[in-house]
């Protein structure tokens, strides 16, 4: 059987390794982003233009800073729903947010009726997907026309001098972070990742054809992170 090209793993592997850095991926990606992923989120939960009463999913939400997001804004009387595959991860979203809905899902074939959601949203989660077009189509699928589906996620900036520091950072500084940390492969596999991830560019394209409207991107940290937004037909 051929190798797997880099950056890419079976969806077990990807289950197996966010089961195995739980414990380390608050403080990595604290130590990593400096802090700013929270400012991320918010801005993807900004953009998924939910309010008082809505309901959305957070799809691969991992330890459930953005469904928690979320939260502020569909207020009590809304939900929010996270899901993800890994259970180490579920278990540290519950004791952050006891209030919320975190339950076992695989983004592929999300357990939702469809229309059934004002918006879904994944951060940094998208790179995970085994295919990333089930993915984005099951998102799409469960949110009802009008809404809107957000994807957070890295990108290669390609300005410089950014472009240089972010090869120094992702390529060389996270893998070493991740070896201090005691989980080299799966910070390795990171940085290959993003490189394999599709641009901004196409990244929208594919969700057009995936059933949205208006697809945009906005670019922030630098051209270090994109955030796409596009409305369900």
């Amino acid at each position: 059987m051929a190798a797997r090209p880099p950056g890419t793993l079976e969806a077990g592997q990807v289950r197996a390794m966010f089961d195995r850095i739980a414990g380390l991926y608050d403080a990595m990606n604290t130590v990593m982003t400096a802090g700013l992923h929270h400012r991320w989120r918010a801005r993807a939960a900004e953009l998924a233009a939910v309010g008082p009463g809505d309901r959305v999913i957070d799809v691969a939400t991992g330890t459930g800073d953005l469904a928690i997001a979320l939260a502020r804004a569909v207020g009590p009387g809304g939900e929010v729903v996270g899901c993800d595959f890994s259970e180490p991860m579920l278990a540290r979203a519950r004791r952050k947010a006891p209030q919320l809905r975190f339950e076992w899902a695989d983004a592929l074939t999300l357990p939702y009726a469809s229309d059934s959601f004002g918006a879904a949203t994944v951060g940094f989660g998208a790179r995970n997907f085994a295919d990333l077009r089930l993915g984005i189509e099951e998102m799409v699928r469960v949110v009802a026309p009008g809404g809107r589906v957000v994807i957070l996620e890295i990108t290669q900036p390609t300005r410089e001098p950014l472009a240089s520091f972010y090869r120094a950072w992702f390529d060389r500084l996270v893998p070493a972070l991740g070896r201090l940390a005691g989980d080299t492969a799966a910070y390795s596999y990171l940085p290959q990742s993003v490189r394999r991830f599709p641009a901004p560019r196409e990244l929208a394209a594919l969700m057009s054809g995936c059933g949205m409207r208006g697809v945009r991107w906005i670019l922030t940290a630098g051209g270090i992170i994109a955030i796409h937004v596009g409305e369900v037909m």
